[in-house]
């Protein structure tokens, strides 16, 4: 019984460990794509317009 009893606390320490891994790589792998994504927003800044403010309508 002692042998059974120490065999499932062992298991259950393993699953905690592994699920606290599995978290950790989780938000790791998270934390990456939002850097990515807010990189990816700094670089497509808007490209000002090829004729906006250089004449004026005043016929109108």
């Amino acid at each position: 019984m002692e042998i059974s009893s120490m065999m499932g606390k062992q298991v259950a320490e393993l699953q905690r460990t592994l699920s606290m891994n599995l978290l950790k790589s989780q938000m790791a792998t998270q934390a990456a794509q939002v850097t990515v994504m807010m990189k990816d927003m700094q670089v497509s800044q808007p490209v000002p317009h090829p004729s906006k403010g250089h004449t004026v309508d005043v016929k109108g």
